[in-house]
């Protein structure tokens, strides 16, 4: 058996094994209208009351959204593509859907901006001198070929349309951990620190803290990997053994497995530094808690929303599931995430539905001329603030590795749990 195929099996077993995802589906938010009625499963990230409502408003589509935890939908997805039209998530995830032929290639004549979408998943650089980045860049599995493999040559498939996307790091209060440097002293280094032990937080998702805490003990000088986006099992072992050792130390503080819980982590104290995503870094800094999402001179980890068709959405639902793609794309969706600090794929048609205010903070890494309000309402950006690590090309042009299901992705599991539980 080859090694995708046990990591698809591994996905598969442990959903009919009895993961309870059934359960955490069981409040979808739910409106009528007289269309047709289209489900999409995913991660509160995108799947938002708000935009919800909006899409509704603007397309006059039945939406439901099913959204829960990163490994629940996977797992639920991958087992049962008859439970969702549309999937919501992260490149890493597509392997193993694809594999499982959970979801279908997406007609790339059928999506209304398509030329719009810039080079960072055609090509796999946003500028012509940007790192690629270790791992499963997007670009890699984003056509589907006539064999029915996915690869970077251009066909008129695709395995999901690009839309929203984020380089992630490490958030810290600067009330206890000085500033940093941009790309010059702040590291991944930092959450390996004896200086903040105890006081250390990493996402509890095997996909993606393990990519974080590789990128700590690299950059501490612990340990070298050959192709951190593609561990072997010795280097696994390694780093396993570093974090273990670590946690028995006391270390870490704790792991969270929801942006909520980064944030009330990071508001109640119980860390002054821990892996965290953009909405929670501004969720943080709303409840006045002065935050620096690090630049770390090592490179970010990269993600890559992507959204799928599920081989089982067909007839009028599926023309409804492309029309809620095309929707992604049209300006309002990219406006109303980039104050979360999220990008899209076309952010010049978002423009003009963003302040010059809102832009020049958010996408050209301009100072702030005035507070400026999150998702939620509340100022996450104060007068005279800089986003750290500069512009959106400046940021996507320090790429370490992004998130990505490794060859060894069971073992890799295996070990997280065990270091957990030390």
């Amino acid at each position: 058996m080859d090694k995708k195929s046990s990591r698809r099996d591994f996905i598969l077993n442990t959903a009919k094994a009895g993961v309870a995802v059934s359960t955490v589906f069981s409040a979808p938010y739910i409106i009528a209208k007289k269309r047709q009625t289209v489900r999409v499963m995913g991660t509160h990230v995108t799947l938002q009351e708000e935009l919800r409502k909006q899409a509704t408003k603007d397309l006059g589509i039945n939406l439901e959204f099913q959204p829960a935890g990163s490994a629940a939908v996977l797992q639920k997805a991958a087992s049962d593509p008859s439970s969702f039209d549309l999937y919501e998530q992260w490149s890493d995830s597509i392997n193993i859907l694809w594999s499982a032929k959970a979801i279908q290639g997406i007609d790339i004549d059928r999506l209304k901006y398509w030329k719009e979408i810039n080079p960072l998943t055609k090509t796999g650089r946003i500028t012509d001198g940007a790192n690629y980045g270790a791992g499963d860049a997007p670009y890699k599995i984003l056509y589907v070929q006539d064999d029915k493999t996915l690869s970077s040559k251009s066909s008129d498939q695709i395995s999901f349309m690009p839309y929203v996307h984020n380089v992630d790091s490490f958030g810290y209060n600067t009330n206890v951990i000085p500033k940093g440097k941009a790309y010059e002293t702040e590291s991944w280094s930092w959450l390996l620190d004896e200086k903040y032990k105890g006081k250390v937080g990493l996402i509890n998702a095997p996909t993606i803290g393990i990519f974080d805490a590789a990128l700590a003990a690299e950059a501490s000088g612990l340990m070298k990997f050959k192709d951190i986006g593609n561990m072997t099992i010795e280097e696994i072992d390694k780093l396993f053994e570093i974090l273990k050792n670590k946690k028995q130390q006391g270390h870490f503080g704790g792991f969270w497995s929801s942006v909520p819980q980064s944030v009330d982590y990071m508001v109640n104290k119980r860390v002054v530094i821990e892996s965290m995503f953009s909405p929670g870094v501004s969720s943080a800094r709303g409840q006045g808690v002065p935050v620096q999402y690090a630049a770390p001179k090592e490179g970010y980890r990269a993600w890559h929303g992507v959204m799928c068709l599920s081989s089982k959405t067909e007839g009028h639902v599926k023309d409804a599931a492309y029309e809620y793609m095309n929707w992604w794309l049209s300006g309002y969706p990219g406006a109303f995430i980039a104050r979360q600090g999220y990008y899209i794929s076309n952010a010049e048609r978002s423009r003009p539905l963003m302040s010059k205010e809102e832009w020049n903070y958010w996408y050209a890494g301009g100072v702030a001329v005035k507070d400026l309000r999150g998702t939620d309402g509340k100022v996450s950006v104060k007068k005279g603030d800089i986003r750290n690590g500069g512009s959106y090309e400046k940021r996507f042009s320090n790429i370490a590795v992004w998130n990505t299901v490794m060859e060894n992705y069971d073992y890799s599991l295996d070990k997280w749990y065990e270091f957990l539980n030390a």
